[in-house]
C-alpha cells in the first residue's frame, strides 16, 4: 500500500510539473486488465478458502471422533463389570491411559502441522517410556496411535474389553488416522505456485498502470485525485490477493489459521470431563479478537 501511495504521488508530481502528455494512457485496456484480474484473484481466493474450510472440517471431525472414541472406551470397559475376570483398578487405569493418549494425539498433530517441537506439551499425558518413544518417532502423532492400538489389544487379552469392542474402537482410530492424513495432505500440498506468483505480478502491473490511466479521466485541475483513487482501487486488489495468500496455508500458526489450539483445548476439557476429572484446563478465550 505504501508503494502504491509513493508511485501515485510520483506520477502526479511528474505530470503536474511537466504536463507530459505521453504519461496519459488510455484507460480502456487498463480497465480490461482490472476485470480479468478480478476474475483471477477471485478464483485464487475461492481455492484458498476451500483449503481453509476443508482444514476446519477435518478438525471438526477430529472433535467428534475424539468424543465418540472416549465414550466407547468408557462404556465398553464399564460394561464388563459383571465378568468374573473384571478388575476395577485395571479397567480405570485403561480408560484413563487411553483417553489421555487421545488428548496427547490431538496436541501432537497440532504441533506437527505447525512445525513446532515443544513436545513437553504432551508429556503429562504419557508415561516417561511412552513419551521417549513418541518424541523420537518420525511421525509422533502416528506413534501415539500405535501405542493406543497395542493397549487396546492388551485390554482384549486381559479381559478389560471383550467381544467386538476392539472393532468399534478401531473404527474411530481409523477415522482419526484419515483426518490426520487429510490434514497432512493440505499441509504438504501447497496451492500451485503459479497462482501465487502470477497473481502478485498482475496486481503489481495493474497498480503501476492505474495512476497513468486515471490521468486521462480526471480533470487537470483535480489531477491530485489520482492518488486517493489509485490507493482505493489498487488497495482492493492488494487486500484480496493477500487474503488469498493467508488462507491457503491454514496450519502456519498465524491469526488466519484454523484455531487448532482452541480446538485441542475443547477436546481436552470434554474428554477429561467425561472421564470424571474435576479439575479441567481453563477454556481458552480470544486474544485481541483471535483464537489460536
Amino acid at each position: 500500500m505504501m508503494v502504491i501511495i509513493i508511485w501515485s504521488v510520483v506520477v502526479w508530481l511528474t505530470y503536474f510539473y511537466t504536463e507530459a502528455k505521453w504519461m496519459v494512457l488510455n484507460f480502456t485496456p487498463i480497465g480490461i486488465l482490472g476485470s480479468a484480474l478480478a476474475i483471477f484473484v477471485a478464483f485464487r481466493n475461492n481455492s484458498a478458502y476451500g483449503r481453509w474450510w476443508e482444514a476446519r472440517q477435518i478438525w471438526g471431525g477430529i472433535v467428534n471422533s475424539s468424543r465418540v472414541l472416549a465414550r466407547l472406551i468408557i462404556t465398553f470397559a464399564d460394561s464388563h463389570a459383571h465378568q468374573s475376570n473384571y478388575n476395577h483398578e485395571r479397567s480405570e487405569n485403561f480408560k484413563k491411559s487411553l483417553i489421555l493418549k487421545c488428548i496427547a494425539w490431538v496436541n501432537a498433530l497440532r504441533l506437527q502441522l505447525r512445525d513446532q517441537n515443544d513436545w513437553t506439551q504432551i508429556s503429562s499425558y504419557l508415561s516417561e517410556q511412552e513419551f521417549n518413544k513418541v518424541v523420537h518417532a518420525t511421525n509422533p502423532a502416528y506413534k501415539i496411535h500405535m501405542l493406543m492400538g497395542k493397549e487396546i489389544y492388551q485390554a482384549m487379552a486381559n479381559g478389560t474389553l471383550g467381544g467386538f469392542d476392539s472393532f468399534q474402537i478401531e473404527g474411530q482410530l481409523l477415522a482419526l488416522t484419515n483426518y490426520q492424513g487429510g490434514a497432512e495432505r493440505i499441509k504438504n500440498t501447497p496451492l500451485p505456485r503459479q497462482y501465487d506468483y502470477f497473481t502478485r505480478i498482475f496486481v503489481m502491473c495493474f497498480s503501476l498502470l492505474l495512476p497513468l490511466g486515471l490521468l486521462g479521466l480526471v480533470p487537470s485541475t483535480f489531477s491530485w485525485l489520482i492518488i486517493p483513487f489509485s490507493l482505493l482501487v489498487s488497495g482492493v486488489f492488494v487486500i484480496m490477493e493477500r487474503t488469498g495468500a493467508a488462507n491457503e496455508d491454514p496450519f502456519e500458526n498465524r491469526i488466519t489459521d484454523v484455531s487448532m489450539t482452541a480446538i485441542c483445548n475443547t477436546i481436552e476439557r470434554d474428554l477429561l470431563d467425561i472421564l470424571g476429572e474435576e479439575i479441567l484446563p481453563e477454556k481458552l478465550k480470544p486474544k485481541n479478537g483471535y483464537l489460536y
